[in-house]
């Protein structure tokens, strides 16, 4: 279910993330099609992971920290944009969301190893994943915790 430009994104990813010291995410739309749930549209690929991490792997990458990555919706102590691959890699450290009770940070608790083209990425599990596109709460992320509740 995965398309070509994904696939090569996320082996991209991988291989980025080879020697990363702390634990990292794929998260959002592209965990989603990772759980086999579709059809999903994948417009970018949303990277989280520890704020050493994403500084040597943008370091390495030669992709800038963006000062003005936060929206009212979300926020991250570093963020960048890696063009590169066929599909965008949004890199987040200190991923945090507006809740009803202020900024909450978004850092899973799980994390299943998924194989793409011999490669392997790491994703939230099914559940912990869909509560957090609750957290989300956007029309797009309620559609997709549809998408993953209608298939446990």
């Amino acid at each position: 279910m995965l398309t070509p430009d994904l696939r090569e994104t996320l082996v991209m990813v991988a291989e980025a993330m080879r020697d990363a010291q702390d634990p990292w995410w794929v998260i959002s739309s592209a965990a989603v099609a990772l759980h086999g749930v579709g059809p999903i549209e994948v417009g970018d690929v949303d990277l989280l992971m520890s704020g050493g991490d994403a500084r040597r792997v943008m370091d390495g990458l030669g992709v800038a920290p963006i000062e003005d990555g936060a929206s009212s919706l979300f926020r991250s102590t570093l963020f960048g944009r890696w063009e590169t691959p066929p599909l965008v890699v949004e890199i987040m450290a200190g991923f945090h969301v507006a809740t009803e009770s202020g900024w909450t940070e978004v850092l899973p608790r799980t994390r299943v190893p998924v194989l793409v083209e011999g490669s392997v990425v790491h994703v939230p599990e099914r559940a912990e994943l869909a509560q957090m596109l609750r957290l989300f709460g956007r029309p797009k992320d309620l559609e997709r915790v549809r998408l993953l509740t209608a298939q446990m």
